[in-house]
């Protein structure tokens, strides 16, 4: 039996994840999970680069010792960060995290060279002030990219810490705001007129192209090689490969954030859906997810963490259902995105300090399915699909009572599942290099068969 390698790593954890297919289904192993979370070096927020390149290589080993060696090996990340290497190809530190505030002095300057409407009209991507574009203009002004002799993004540079070769993979590449949708390559006008420096930008390889094998050193430490391959290394386009979309079907890729959106083949880049916030990042096969981000899972985890992990996220939800009263947000507020303690931030943006705690929480349930009717109706009018279901993915799929919600306020199907989407992405792009006859929609269709798929109702 062949097993393929997926290491799949959130803003908050990572896992590796063993798939193979046993008797004409798609069965997957979880082998190693480890925590991640940002770290404040000198009052910024980064990320330990260090411990996600050991953990990397742990969750590798474990395979040994089930006696298995993956035939191909792939990495995905969540999109925007990067990391800058020296001529020696050693990482310039610290290597900044999404939600560090140093952008808000970059946004300016960048849209005074590139207006905010040329930029989305070359690029298609949403405005967020952490995009990566903002991120490495500041390290110009900084100085940092006078060191910089590489550019890699997160998953390319763990793939090269496995290989020694590097490769910029053009998923991820899409969420920087600097390819060009239309020609799907890194729009060099931009690059050169904002003074970035072009040699950091390599060409894009798109999901299945081959990075290289282990290095010596990583065989030895394995126990065994292995080769190491592209997947969609921007999760959500892994986590959306895996999604069993109908052609008019809206998907939820519910996580950490909860984007939702929907697959086109043409970018969508004119002023309403600028300004709607909508964008068209890059998918399988050149396909584009025309999606739209919200805070998500984010404002749980950090309600649940500010209480200590006193509560499990099913009593959480329980506290919510039994909760009769709804107050609504705005759940991208951005007085929501880094909060010291997002229980009292939830209470300042709904203008209630007293507000109790089940409230707290149904509100955040409320707010975002009603966020997902608000994306829904707006993907409709800008891209004249009727939306007929929805399908949520990733681990917020196992949340029963926010797929309600979101049935009751969309009206439409809402399908929950499979929980681990982005791994099975990450898995079934392997597999297509590998087994003969397998293709995007062989492979979802592989995927709905192998996995239980639940109607909310």
């Amino acid at each position: 039996m062949e097993y393929y390698l997926a290491i799949d790593i959130g803003a908050s954890s990572g896992r590796h994840i063993l798939g193979s297919i046993d008797n004409g289904r798609l069965t997957l192993k979880e082998i190693y999970r480890f925590d991640n979370e940002l770290k404040k070096i000198d009052g910024s927020l980064c990320w330990d680069i260090d411990r996600l390149e050991r953990e990397v290589k742990t969750g590798i080993r474990e395979c040994a010792k089930y006696g298995i060696v993956p035939k191909t090996v792939a990495i995905d990340t969540w999109g925007v960060d990067y990391v800058l290497l020296d001529k020696a190809k050693n990482p310039l530190l610290p290597v900044y995290a999404y939600r560090d505030s140093r952008t808000e002095r970059s946004i300016g300057k960048v849209e005074s060279i590139v207006s905010p409407e040329e930029l989305y009209s070359r690029t298609g991507i949403q405005k967020l002030n952490f995009n990566t574009v903002y991120q490495l203009y500041c390290d110009k002004e900084s100085g940092r990219l006078d060191g910089a002799e590489y550019y890699l993004m997160m998953p390319e540079y763990l793939s090269y810490t496995l290989t020694g070769k590097m490769k910029n993979e053009y998923t991820n590449a899409t969420t920087t705001g600097m390819v060009n949708a239309n020609q799907k390559t890194w729009d060099k006008d931009i690059i050169q007129r904002l003074g970035l420096p072009e040699r950091l930008f390599g060409n894009l390889s798109l999901p299945g192209e081959y990075v290289g094998n282990f290095t010596e050193e990583m065989k030895e430490y394995a126990g065994f090689d292995s080769r190491v391959i592209l997947c969609p290394s921007h999760d959500t386009a892994s986590a959306v490969l895996a999604c069993p979309l109908e052609e008019n079907g809206l998907y939820v890729s519910s996580g950490t954030w909860s984007l939702i959106g929907t697959e086109i083949t043409e970018a969508v880049l004119g002023t309403e859906a600028r300004l709607a916030n909508f964008t068209n990042e890059g998918g399988i096969n050149y396909r584009f997810r025309f999606l739209k981000n919200y805070m998500g899972m984010w404002l749980l985890q950090n309600i649940r963490k500010n209480l200590n992990k006193k509560y499990t996220y099913d009593e959480m939800m329980d506290m919510a259902e039994k909760c009769g009263k709804v107050t609504y947000i705005d759940v991208n507020d951005p007085r929501l995105t880094a909060p010291e303690n997002m229980i009292e931030a939830v209470r300042l943006v709904a203008n209630n300090k007293d507000m109790p705690l089940d409230e707290v929480i149904n509100c955040v349930y409320h707010s975002l399915a009603r966020s997902y009717d608000y994306a829904l109706k707006e993907i409709s009018r800008l891209t004249g699909k009727t939306i007929d279901s929805i399908n949520i993915v990733g681990g917020g799929s196992a949340d029963k009572y926010l797929n309600r919600l979101t049935a009751e306020y969309t009206g439409k199907r809402v399908y929950a599942g499979p929980r681990e989407a982005t791994a099975l992405g990450n898995i079934v792009c392997q597999m297509m290099t590998d087994v003969e006859g397998l293709d995007v929609w062989k492979a979802r269709k592989l995927i709905k068969e192998s996995f239980n798929i639940e109607e909310s109702k």
